[in-house]
């Protein structure tokens, strides 16, 4: 939904930036997997990736390692098709889905409030624009993960007190919410699973962004740009 520009030169000097190392990627790449699966009912060379995922039985000593296993086991059995009908009734239906994934309507109970526009001025400090010819708000679940992909990608990395900063004020205040509500809806069955990793990789995501944190670099006010 985004693109980066990069920083200028003088606010990159200032921010710290961290390098763009394994963990980092890592952190990328499931922001990245969370972003295409609730954008749009995953492909089959998606689905191929997550069978792909490590199930044995030491992968899954941690919460966060199991929801993995289980996205694993659920692409074996998932079929396009069926994928297709579930995004359908989760996230589009007649009218609307099952879960409305926009932050603005978890925040506040209504679309394009102001959680956007201030989504919108956070982008803008963050040196992020948005993509043509996308449709859907910022404030989509997908777009928010995407945005995090970005700014850990090699190239775009942004400093970890920055990411927190977005992390916090954009996502913290109602994804976790909204992956329990994908876990327990109606409709899910592979997505179940997707909310499963969402929820977990959401909370160590809060104790690894909090932790690398200093308190006195934690406002939003602070300038970034």
């Amino acid at each position: 939904m985004t693109q980066a520009l990069g920083p200028e030169p003088a606010a990159a000097a200032g921010m710290d930036a961290i390098a763009c190392n394994a963990e980092a990627r890592l952190r990328a790449g499931t922001y990245s997997i969370l972003a295409n699966l609730l954008a749009s009912p995953p492909n089959q060379e998606l689905l191929d990736l997550l069978k792909t995922i490590d199930r044995s039985d030491g992968a899954a000593d941690t919460l966060l390692g199991a929801a993995w296993h289980m996205l694993a086991a659920a692409a074996e059995t998932a079929s396009l098709e069926a994928l297709e009908d579930e995004y359908h009734d989760l996230f589009i239906g007649i009218g609307r889905g099952e879960l409305v994934p926009y932050g603005s309507w978890y925040m506040t109970g209504f679309l394009m409030e102001q959680p956007l526009a201030r989504l919108r001025d956070d982008l803008a400090r963050m040196g992020l624009e948005r993509q043509e010819g996308v449709c859907e708000p910022e404030d989509h679940a997908a777009g928010l993960c995407d945005v995090m992909s970005i700014v850990n990608t090699e190239g775009e990395v942004v400093a970890l007190d920055i990411q927190w900063q977005f992390f916090e004020r954009h996502m913290l205040p109602w994804m976790p919410k909204f992956f329990r509500d994908l876990q327990q809806a109606k409709s899910a069955s592979f997505y179940r699973a997707v909310g499963q990793l969402g929820e977990q990789f959401i909370d160590v995501e809060k104790e690894f962004l909090g932790e690398a944190t200093p308190e006195e670099r934690r406002s939003l006010d602070t300038e970034v740009v």
